[in-house]
Order: C-alpha cells, then sequence, then structure tokens
C-alpha cells in the first residue's frame, strides 16, 4: 500500500486525509525507519508495509469505533512501543487526547521526538509498566474513554493490563489477528472478573493481503476490583482463568 493507496483507501471508508496530514505520516516514516538502525522499534520498514501494516492497520479501529473520528475522547495506548495505533489515529482524528504507556525509555524518547516532529498537541508520554501505571492508588486509574492495545499479549492477559485504565461507561479496543475467536473463549473469565463485556469484533482483512484482522470491542460496565491488576509480571505468569 503506497501512500496514495493508503489516503484512498481511507477515503473509501469516509476518512479523509489533508495534505498537511499525508505529510506528517511521510515525516513520521521517516523518523521511525532512521531511528530502527539504532532502536529496536519494529521489524516491518520497507515503505508500502509500513503504510498498510502500521498506519493504516492502526486507524481500522476508527471502523470498529466510530467516535474515534469526531468525539473529543481520551485514549489511552498500552504498550505502545513505536506507536500504534495511537499516533496514527492522533494524525487522522487531531481531537482526541491521547497518553501512551510504554516500559521502554528508548521507545518513550522516540515518541517524544516524534511528537515534537509532527506537531502534535494532547500527547502524554509516560514511561511506566502497564501493571503500575492503573495501580488501585494510580491517578490514571480508570480515567480513559478508550483504552488501545496492539499485539502487546493474549487477551486474558492483557484484558488485566487495560481494563483498569478504562473507565465505567468506556471502552477497551484490542488489535488482534486470526486468533481472536480462540483468545477471546480464552479470555472471558478476565474480561468478566475485570469488568468487562464483549461489544463486538469487527474481522477485516488488510487490503490486497490474506492476513485477518480482528479489532474486539470491550465495554468497561463495572469497575475493576482493587486487587487488580496484580504486580508486574503476574498477569502474564497467571493470567486469570
Amino acid at each position: 500500500m503506497n501512500p496514495e493507496q493508503f489516503q484512498q483507501t481511507l477515503a473509501d471508508h469516509g476518512i479523509t486525509l489533508s495534505a498537511e496530514q499525508m505529510q506528517q505520516f511521510a515525516d513520521y516514516y521517516q523518523l521511525l525507519v532512521e531511528t530502527n538502525e539504532h532502536v529496536n522499534l519494529t521489524r516491518i520498514t520497507e515503505k508500502n508495509e509500513v503504510y498498510l501494516k502500521h498506519f493504516y492497520d492502526s486507524i481500522t479501529g476508527a471502523f470498529a469505533e466510530p467516535r474515534l473520528a469526531s468525539e473529543k475522547l481520551t485514549l489511552c495506548d498500552i504498550g505502545a512501543g513505536a506507536g500504534f495505533p495511537s499516533l496514527p489515529l492522533k494524525i487522522a482524528f487531531p481531537q482526541l487526547k491521547v497518553t501512551i504507556v510504554d516500559s521502554l525509555n528508548k521507545r518513550i524518547a522516540f515518541l517524544e521526538d516524534l511528537v515534537v516532529k509532527l506537531g502534535l498537541t494532547d500527547v502524554t508520554l509516560i514511561h511506566d509498566r502497564a501493571e503500575t501505571f492503573s495501580a488501585k492508588n494510580s491517578p490514571y486509574r480508570e480515567k480513559f474513554d478508550v483504552v488501545t492495545a496492539r499485539a502487546v499479549a493474549r487477551l486474558s492477559v492483557l484484558s488485566e493490563l487495560c481494563l483498569p485504565a478504562a473507565k465505567v461507561g468506556g471502552e477497551f479496543i484490542a488489535y488482534k489477528a486470526s486468533a481472536a475467536p480462540e483468545e477471546l473463549q480464552q479470555g472471558g473469565t478476565a474480561i468478566k472478573q475485570l469488568g468487562g463485556k464483549v461489544q463486538k469484533t469487527v474481522t477485516l482483512t488488510l487490503p490486497g493481503t490474506d492476513e485477518e484482522r480482528n479489532i474486539i470491542v470491550i465495554d468497561k460496565v463495572k469497575a475493576t476490583p482493587n486487587k487488580y491488576p496484580r504486580r508486574p509480571g503476574l498477569p502474564s505468569k497467571k493470567p486469570i482463568q
């Protein structure tokens, strides 16, 4: 997917990108590739692949939750890595107020440079582990309209890292590949215990490929019990069964 195809395919979905926004994506790509030479941000570096599998893929969250495109939502991206999906969403929908949490300082440093280069506002970058970011005494606990995560961990683990940050009445949006139905089945108990309820799964295929993507939208229907998230490392070692 080249930049022109990226712009046109999004337009086909009702998402119009200006010349300025397209330049922001071009600058994003440039800095990503330059930084990736000395900091491991992504294994995908070929331009058309980045536009498809990082930029376009990130924005598909708005296909599942159209409010991302129009409302002034607070969005928290857990384990964003090189900024996916939150920063492509922010470029496409500048009204979003974005908080990014990542445990690796080198990635946060890259994101700081990126936010300055792209001239983005209302982006907060936090160097922290997900388990401590939304722990019971954290100011960020149950504060966000939308919490996103993309390819961080399986859903039973991811729910414990993400749902505590979503406000009651908010949502957790998990970006998943073809194993989503299996992960949903295994993660059902965890989602319920953490205050979530699966609203829907939107399945799509990346244009020009046979790669399946599943966007799982989970409503936060009640407060997360104080004991979650557990201490760092425990959610992945002993997922809620």
